[in-house]
């Protein structure tokens, strides 16, 4: 399928690895030109490199953090200083969740900072150029808001405000043409999780292939219907596929990309 999304311009943050980066690849085959955020310069460095590679007209990586104060306006004027124009924000950051209700103020502080305020403040700096393109906007929330746990109920918490926060800003833009959609991502084999399949193989002795599955479901009590683990690029697929034309009338959705998790 053409996305349609030829010399448009995208911003991803937390587009240099895992599901942002398949979102980005996506995109880069059907020809877009392409800013993607990470905290690591080098990182985003090979990332940009690698969409040229793959067919994006242009290019860049940039280094911000959106938990930073101010970081998120800077990444979006330095992307639209590159691209000339902006067409769609995508947001994949915000995915730590190693957090219990008894964690620090601070540690809630900086959760807050990085799951939704970093997320709002991109958002906001972004508008004013998606007004003018009749742009989009895709955000990261996660499985677990629609089915939360007390070991992830902060994470869950943020990641629900996460889907609020989008479906209000599918309310309040749609008239400008803008839409907002939040996916909600299952367990995903991004490297933190293919590291851990490794891991885990090696000391129990289990069988590669299945190791990280019988984790899931042995001592996370986690049965997804597919039984396995998504991929980035199935997730990828549907960033690229909201953020382009071609989810034309989808707007203030959220939508599960979790394989069919029973948690």
């Amino acid at each position: 399928m053409d996305l349609q999304v030829r010399d448009k311009g995208f911003l991803i943050f937390g587009g240099t690895a895992g599901m942002g980066l398949a979102g980005a690849r996506a995109l880069a085959a059907d020809g877009a030109s392409i800013v993607v955020v990470g905290r690591d310069q080098e990182r985003a460095d090979l990332a940009a490199a690698a969409l040229i590679s793959e067919g994006a007209t242009q290019a860049k990586g940039l280094a911000y953090d959106v938990s930073v104060q101010g970081d998120a306006a800077k990444a979006v004027q330095a992307a639209v200083d590159f691209l000339g124009r902006l067409d769609g924000l995508g947001i994949t950051t915000g995915t730590k969740g190693q957090m219990s209700i008894e964690s620090s103020d601070d540690d809630w502080t900086a959760a807050f900072r990085d799951q939704l305020l970093g997320l709002s403040r991109a958002v906001e700096a972004c508008l004013p150029h998606l007004v003018e393109t009749k742009g989009t906007i895709v955000t990261t929330a996660a499985f677990s808001v629609r089915s939360p746990e007390l070991v992830r109920l902060p994470y869950a918490s943020l990641k629900g405000a996460v889907a609020l926060y989008t479906k209000g800003i599918a309310k309040a833009y749609g008239k400008h043409g803008v839409r907002a959609n939040c996916i909600a991502p299952g367990a995903i084999e991004t490297d933190a999780l293919a590291a851990m399949r490794k891991q885990i193989s090696e000391a129990r002795g289990w069988d590669y292939d299945t190791a990280l599955e019988r984790v899931m479901v042995e001592e996370w009590g986690m049965h997804v219907a597919l039984s396995r683990p998504g991929k980035p690029d199935e997730v990828g697929d549907l960033i690229a596929f909201l953020l382009s034309p071609r989810a034309g009338y989808l707007t203030g959705a959220l939508i599960n990309i979790d394989g069919g998790t029973d948690f």
